[in-house]
């Protein structure tokens, strides 16, 4: 069984969540959850709703309860969203674009059984 959830158009830089998402991967649900929970970062507590909605998404397909302790971080991919796209002035009458990035969040969770 798995379980996949998608953050489309995150306003964070894809750099950004790349740096936990680095750290979560492959790992089992407990030990990733408690990274991204125990980690001082706004990347963390947004890797940290995919990953739960991925779980009640796991939850809501099976109609027995799944076990926690099976499950492992299979895939998490962060990709480039869409640049906003702002101008800011400087001396001189020039213009200094500001490029603020959006990030494309997605985390599948797998049963360790069905992984062989």
């Amino acid at each position: 069984m798995e379980g996949r959830a998608v953050w489309k158009f995150a306003r964070i830089s894809p750099r950004k969540v790349r740096l936990i998402a680095d750290e979560i991967r492959g790992k089992d649900f407990n030990s990733a959850f408690n990274i991204v929970k125990f980690t001082n970062k706004k990347a963390a507590a947004m890797v940290e709703m995919v990953l739960k909605s991925a779980l009640a998404n796991i939850e809501a397909k099976e109609e027995e309860p799944c076990d926690v302790n099976k499950l492992f971080v299979k895939l998490i991919q962060v990709d480039n969203g869409p640049m906003l796209k702002r101008f800011r002035p400087r001396a001189m009458g020039r213009a200094f674009r500001i490029r603020k990035r959006t990030s494309h969040i997605t985390i599948v969770i797998a049963d360790s059984d069905s992984a062989n």
